[in-house]
């Protein structure tokens, strides 16, 4: 049970004019649940806590302004699914970088990145 939800991202539309061709985009490539929901559109549940739609009637997000990450658990696994899934890779992962990231456009052209926990090492 969430006993304070006040301020946590729940809610995310994702632009697009093929609603079914990114919905399946994101279940091969993050393995999300895709529904449609009670007003026909094509909603997706994350399989944590983030649920959303692919709306139509609006541009893609193709400059970095707001920029969503998903979170996998291994990123280089996850841009092979991104280009075979349609995709396009933006900025690769930097090796050395402070944090694994990366970004990509999904098919309707959406700039998004994808974020790689690093492995904790052990400190004597």
């Amino acid at each position: 049970m969430i006993t304070n939800a006040n301020g946590k991202v729940c809610y995310i539309e994702i632009p697009t004019v093929d609603p079914a061709r990114s919905a399946e985009f994101y279940r091969a490539v993050f393995g999300w649940t895709i529904r449609t929901r009670g007003d026909g559109a094509t909603a997706f549940d994350d399989g944590v806590e983030v649920s959303g739609a692919f709306v139509r009637g609006r541009p893609p997000m193709r400059e970095v302004g707001l920029l969503i990450y998903v979170m996998v658990a291994d990123a280089e696994a996850t841009l092979k699914k991104i280009v075979a899934s349609g995709g396009e890779i933006v900025e690769p992962v930097h090796p050395g970088a402070p944090e694994v990231v990366a970004r990509f456009r999904d098919p309707a052209g959406n700039l998004m990145g994808i974020y790689q926990e690093k492995a904790l090492t052990n400190r004597a």
